[in-house]
């Protein structure tokens, strides 16, 4: 869970959005909110499934973008949701010659 506080903040701030915005967005109460939000980027709580697909949803990221232990690979998850399909086969193409010629 360390990493869900910290990518949730980053994909928040890069979306210009406030703590309360973000939570009234994701379907928060919204005299509650901010404070959740607030919450969640602290580590003070965590976010349910449900709720962390929501907030994903609203900030336009992966699920797994949150979950993932490794920075370099959040990174790649959202450069590769801003790729067209043709580009995005291209690279999985080459990711997967490169993968098996390793083997």
């Amino acid at each position: 869970m360390r990493f869900f506080y910290r990518r949730l903040k980053q994909a928040r701030l890069a979306k210009g959005l406030s703590q309360k915005k973000l939570g009234i967005a994701a379907g928060i109460d919204e005299f509650v909110a901010s404070a959740r939000i607030n919450r969640y980027e602290k580590g003070v709580h965590e976010a349910n499934i449900n709720t962390a697909q929501q907030l994903a949803d609203v900030l336009q990221v992966p699920l797994a973008y949150f979950y993932t232990e490794d920075d370099m690979l959040a990174e790649l998850m959202l450069a590769f949701l801003t790729l067209s399909p043709q580009e995005k086969t291209e690279i999985l193409a080459l990711i997967k010659s490169r993968t098996e010629r390793q083997r």
